[in-house]
């Protein structure tokens, strides 16, 4: 069993392959957990793959834990994230605009949004 990574990598979306690879668990575990725990919801490309962001993943890991490694059922791994505070409902997108004109703030959000443009067209082919 792979244990978690202390870093997720700076990306804006992971693709079902990367999130396997990093919790550590098949394709199928992740589909099977979204119809389990309602707070996973990935967004999906127009080609219908899976686009987890990187707080689902964070979200993965601490179900993997639970169910792994604390050894919790599925009705009770969705008892102790409740108990987190773990939200069920669909996560949102958080986009906080800097008060300030920061350029390095603006130059980073142009990074993220050629990243997306990029990973759609790379999904297209």
């Amino acid at each position: 069993m792979v244990d978690e990574p202390t870093e997720l990598p700076e990306k804006i979306y992971f693709k079902i392959g990367e999130v396997a690879e990093i919790v550590g668990v098949e394709p199928y575990t992740l589909r099977y957990w979204e119809t389990e725990f309602s707070a996973l919801k990935p967004n999906k490309s127009r080609s219908q793959q899976r686009l987890y962001r990187k707080r689902d993943v964070e979200l993965l890991l601490k179900i993997k834990k639970l169910l792994y490694k604390d050894l919790y059922t599925i009705a009770g791994a969705k008892r102790q994230l409740l108990k987190s505070g773990e939200k069920s409902s669909t996560p949102q997108m958080d986009l906080q605009l800097p008060e300030s004109r920061d350029s390095d703030v603006f130059q980073k959000i142009e990074k993220e949004l050629v990243e997306i443009v990029d990973f759609l067209e790379s999904d297209e082919d």
